[in-house]
């Protein structure tokens, strides 16, 4: 099993179907993505560069979903949340309920421009 997966089945449920869901719809957004593990954490490169990440925080309870160019991204700007940091935006979700496919997909998309 690849450290990756490891890491996701060993989340508990909540944040598993989390970034399973989030996997899935960047995948398919993404055709030419590769899933690694770096920094202790899953991170999805596009065209071999950092794209975004998936770090669950079991203490506030939510995933964040960070995305490497995120301070560039124009669009879906009351939905990112920046925390005082330099180059990265998330999106966060506390729940599977939560997640916006429309939203997810279009700061995909846009970010994707980026590379």
């Amino acid at each position: 099993m690849k450290p990756t997966e490891a890491y996701i089945l060993r989340q508990p449920e909540q944040f598993q179907v989390m970034m399973l869901h989030v996997l899935a719809v960047v995948e398919e957004e993404l055709s030419q993505s590769e899933l690694l593990f770096k920094w202790g954490i899953p991170y999805v490169y596009y065209k071999k560069k950092p794209f975004c990440y998936l770090a669950p925080n079991h203490k506030k309870g939510f995933l964040d979903v960070g995305f490497a160019k995120g301070f560039e991204l124009k669009r879906n700007q009351e939905t990112l949340v920046d925390e005082k940091r330099n180059t990265v935006k998330s999106l966060r979700y506390f729940s599977i309920e939560e997640i916006d496919n429309a939203v997810l997909n279009d700061v995909i998309s846009e970010a994707k421009l980026l590379y």
